[in-house]
């Protein structure tokens, strides 16, 4: 039987200290893995159906076939897992700014970590996701000069920001930039908290071809309810 409590890391980071912790979830009888800064909770297993939709639902986008792909943020690993699923794949670069949330995967102390960090499509790239997408995607010259799909899971919504030198990203020379960054037919998707921003939306639809906010509703399998996350899926 799996230990009610365990921290399995605990390093110190510039945005704080970050730890990842299993625990045993004494209703469901399963082990939930949590990626907490402090005591707040950034990241866990049990409820997962935002990270794999942010994915799917960008990948369903675009009918181009030899994806390259960038995903922004690893997490535990629920995005690019669904990514590295689509047979179309021919490349995927994670990237996130914690060096421990990639020591996990690659020490496999995380469920997919395994899984994603063993794939030979899948490099994970230590880095700040925004400042690479303010220099243009930029992953040096053996990489490709755009995409076919640019998946963002990282704040909690164009507003509600991690850091606030994140916001230029949202705006219109930030994504008017992005756009640039991906091939025709391909595809960007935005993972947030909140309902629909009408604002937002208004800003991808000046760079983009088309642009979509899908709210995404899910069962919550702690208080028998469901939750939402809105899934935002512009194409070029």
């Amino acid at each position: 039987m799996s230990r009610l409590f365990e921290e399995l890391d605990y390093q110190q980071t510039p945005i704080g200290v970050i730890s990842l912790r299993r625990r045993l979830e004494p209703s469901l009888k399963i082990d939930v893995f949590e990626i907490k800064i402090g005591e707040d909770g950034l990241m866990s297993s049990l409820i997962t159906d935002g990270e794999e939709a942010v994915a799917s639902l960008a990948l369903a986008a675009t009918s181009n076939e030899a994806l390259d792909v960038i995903v922004g943020g690893l997490g535990l690993g629920y995005t690019a897992q669904t990514v590295l699923e689509d047979p179309r794949v021919k490349s995927l670069r994670v990237v996130d700014a914690l060096a421990p949330v990639i020591d996990w995967h690659e020490r496999h102390l995380v469920p997919l970590g395994e899984s994603v960090s063993s794939d030979e499509r899948c490099e994970f790239v230590l880095g700040n996701f925004f400042e690479i997408a303010a220099n243009g995607m930029d992953f040096g010259a053996e990489a490709p000069d755009q995409f076919d799909a640019i998946i963002v899971d990282i704040d909690h919504s164009p507003r509600h920001l991690l850091d606030p030198s994140n916001a230029p990203f949202y705006g219109a020379d930030g994504v008017a930039l992005l756009a640039r960054s991906i091939r025709p037919g391909g595809v960007f998707s935005l993972w947030s908290n909140d309902p629909p921003d009408a604002e937002y939306l208004a800003v991808l639809e000046s760079a983009f071809v088309t642009a979509v906010a899908e709210v995404v509703v899910f069962d919550n399998v702690l208080t028998g309810g469901t939750a939402e996350s809105t899934i935002y899926v512009a194409t070029v």
